[in-house]
């Protein structure tokens, strides 16, 4: 069931093509429709296409959508993956290429801020330390190597970013390692400059479909170009609008160099709207019509108007998430919603806290998008690396990450050496410590620490072998020491209580688990398990999240806070000029409303401890006026909507007084 434009784009295969996909136009159905049409209809080899998303989940689901279409063999033999996915994929074939060996590490982020702490000049502030990593994945993204990064830097705060950029790359080969970025920066650096290996993989990949086109930085437009080359075996999607992730190097301007790159260019637009209303439409393209386009598209609906949007002028923060939390609770009284069906966005995550403390007062069951996942915390990721080093003593990541958990006095210099060592001899770091020959090369105390290290793992490993998984975790803290050194570092009460309570909810978790192996086969299975258990549903609750969260995401009823100057549009932006990612950022969230959408701002805000009066969003004004309903312009709407508040209250009250 796809309409002219869509089938338009699924249908072209022969040259390369833009399908420029509106909000909720169905962009994902036009993906799916196109790789069944590759395979059935252009008989291309499924192995010979890869469907590229930037997120995890998105991949998973556009998988299973394709594996309704297709059999489960040509399913089982596509590529639908992330572009750092793909990344991977390409570093573990080619990995030799790369000067890597086999069974590179990945850091996380964690692992990749400490070593950049390392190398930075002591005492460095945290907002430096950021600074400077932000630089170096910038300078990655854009597919600088460091003495290319050297070279294109200007302020000392480059000059001296570079010359870490070339020490912590030197560090990672020592350690047999990569990171996030290098996943992009590697296979394009090989692609450009190999032309065997090119060859190779244009022959390997024949079609490639790009979802979410707008958000590829240079790098990523750089690989897709070197995969693709003259044949134009591409379908990129993408809608400019939507281009709301500058802050992370993702480069709108890429949807232009696509026709310079490729003359013979197709464009499709998308601009029929599958999700929103009407009035909720209108307003999205009025707002984003003040924005510069190189491709004019106007979405449109065979939806109802749909209600009048809402503007709620409030006092301050605290009332306007009183006001949001009361209209929940009349919609789900009088529309009989569920809780999901409504999302509450923001500009950014301080916004949260009086909205979770509004609802909670409410009785409003919520779900914070972009928490701190369980399984992210600082204490829980150190056990959860202690116990794949046990399960996997190749895994050098997880090595680096607990060698000095709790402080052994084994510093980076230490850690070069045996790093230099392993590589040289092709074997674990783990592996590298059990070598007289790098002790010998090390200072009396760093030797023994790191001798007692690989004893201590031996230990564990061992006992991996007869206990269970719970039972592991709890000898390996109090045989590392690690609880009572984190209770001795952490002066506060509550906080250490919180730490210590999650490494006793993990251990509950494993023993929860626990089905009666207790091999390190079946710990490593665990693992997985466990892994896997954080992406739980969030159950029928109301989402609140940043825009840039929601994007892709649709809801009934949606309500965007803090719409005022300072806020969206933010006060750096207002200051900057840079108005037309923070109009794409409204838009996002806008066209996330299927039937409702409600917009409110604050006469005052508190910024850096002061309050300052503020003035409604000027996006508010570049709205169509005729389908807004603001609050105090309209005496009988104000009326309709008391009477429905007080109604919902009485009704939520006597619920309550009748459940005791």
């Amino acid at each position: 069931m796809l309409n002219p434009q869509q089938l338009a784009a699924v249908e072209h295969c022969d040259t390369p093509l833009l399908v420029l996909a509106g909000a909720g136009s169905g962009k994902t159905s036009v993906i799916t429709q196109k790789i069944a049409h590759l395979i059935q209809r252009r008989k291309l080899a499924a192995g010979k296409i890869a469907a590229i998303t930037f997120t995890n989940k998105a991949a998973r689901e556009m998988r299973e959508r394709v594996g309704k279409l297709v059999s489960g063999e040509d399913a089982a033999a596509l590529t639908v993956c992330t572009f750092h996915a793909l990344g991977l994929k390409f570093l573990q074939i080619e990995h030799a290429r790369a000067g890597l060996r086999r069974g590179f590490s990945v850091l996380d982020a964690d692992d990749s801020e400490g070593i950049v702490k390392e190398l930075s000049p002591k005492g460095a502030k945290p907002d430096v330390l950021s600074g400077i990593r932000n630089l170096l994945s910038r300078a990655k993204n854009a597919g600088l190597s460091p003495e290319e990064a050297q070279a294109a830097a200007r302020s000392p705060r480059e000059i001296e970013a570079a010359t870490i950029y070339a020490l912590y790359q030197a560090r990672l080969a020592a350690f047999n390692a990569v990171d996030f970025d290098d996943l992009i920066r590697l296979p394009l650096r090989i692609l450009e400059s190999d032309d065997e290996c090119r060859a190779a993989w244009r022959e390997r990949l024949r079609y490639l479909l790009v979802d979410e086109y707008q958000d590829t930085n240079d790098a990523q437009y750089r690989l897709l170009k070197a995969l693709t080359g003259e044949r134009g075996g591409i379908t990129c999607v993408g809608d400019d609008d939507q281009s709301i992730y500058a802050w992370r190097g993702a480069n709108p301007e890429n949807i232009e160099q696509l026709g310079r790159d490729w003359p013979n260019l197709r464009v499709i637009k998308l601009e029929q709207n599958y999700r929103c209303g009407k009035r909720i439409l209108r307003a999205a393209n009025a707002l984003i019509a003040n924005n510069p386009h190189a491709h004019e598209k106007k979405l449109w609906s065979e939806h109802p108007e749909g209600g009048p949007i809402r503007v709620l002028e409030c006092k301050e923060a605290e009332h306007e998430a009183e006001k949001i939390a009361s209209i929940a609770a009349t919609l789900a009284e009088k529309h009989k919603a569920r809780w999901d069906d409504m999302a509450i966005l923001y500009r950014g995550n301080f916004q949260a806290r009086p909205l979770e403390k509004a609802l909670r007062l409410a009785r409003v069951p919520y779900h914070l998008t972009g928490a701190l996942s369980f399984l992210d915390r600082a204490e829980v990721k150190d056990v959860l690396c202690y116990l794949r080093l046990l399960t996997n003593p190749s895994d050098d990541a997880a090595f680096l990450r607990v060698v000095n958990v709790p402080k052994r006095e084994i510093g980076a210099t230490t850690l070069e050496k045996l790093g230099q060592f392993a590589q040289t001899k092709h074997c674990s770091l783990l592996e590298a410590t059990r070598s007289d020959a790098v002790l010998r090369q090390l200072s009396p105390r760093p030797a023994a620490a790191l001798a007692a290290f690989s004893e201590l793992v031996d230990e564990l490993r061992s006992a991996a072998l007869h206990e269970s998984a719970a039972d592991l975790v709890d000898r390996l803290l109090k045989r590392t020491g690690y609880a009572a050194q984190l209770a001795a570092a952490t002066p506060d009460v509550a906080v250490r209580e919180r730490k210590l309570g999650n490494l006793r909810e993990l251990i509950d978790w494993f023993r929860a688990m626990q089905k009666g192996g207790n091999g390190a086969g079946d710990l490593a299975a665990q693992l997985a398990l466990l892994s896997h258990a954080d992406r739980d549903d969030p159950g029928n609750a109301v989402r609140l999240m940043t825009l840039h969260a929601a994007k892709g995401l649709e809801f009934r009823f949606v309500f965007i806070v803090g719409c005022e100057d300072g806020t969206l549009p933010s006060e750096g932006a207002l200051d900057e000029g840079r108005l037309d990612e923070e109009r794409r950022l409204m838009y996002v969230g806008i066209t996330r409303a299927k039937e409702l959408l409600t917009l409110s701002w604050s006469a005052k805000t508190r910024r850096y401890g002061e309050i300052h009066g503020n003035q409604p969003s000027r996006f508010l004004h570049e709205l169509p006026q005729a389908d807004l309903h603001w609050q105090g312009k309209d005496p009988e709407a104000d009326k309709e909507a008391v009477r429905e508040t007080a109604e919902s209250h009485m009704a939520r009250i006597a619920a309550m007084l009748a459940g005791g």
